[in-house]
């Protein structure tokens, strides 16, 4: 009985997360790189999507990308990315864009 204490007493100073399964999603700026030199965009249906190339590593699915063009930013979502066997940091993804947070 006091070893069934001690255990349930330990549990309880342990801390779980509230749902493990979700990740924080990261927000990449690139809105301050080059385009045709730091990275491609290539804007479809009038920039609602696009496919990006770039350099960076851990640009995941569900990210956000923040891309500058003239004086206005836009957000976008990585819908789906996959990553070059040459350089290894170098990807391109389909974004989606997103009213910026």
């Amino acid at each position: 009985m006091n070893l069934s204490f001690s255990f349930l007493n330990k549990l309880s100073l342990v801390s779980f997360p509230a749902n493990p399964l979700k990740q924080k999603n990261k927000i990449h700026d690139y809105s301050q790189q080059v385009w045709g030199s730091d990275y491609v965009f290539e804007r479809l249906n009038e920039g609602m999507i696009g496919y990006m190339t770039g350099v960076g590593k851990g640009i995941k699915p569900c990210d956000r990308i923040i891309l500058r063009e003239g004086c206005e930013s836009y957000q976008y979502q990585v819908e789906e990315v996959d990553y070059y066997s040459d350089p290894s940091d170098m990807w391109i993804a389909l974004l989606k864009q997103i009213p910026i947070d």
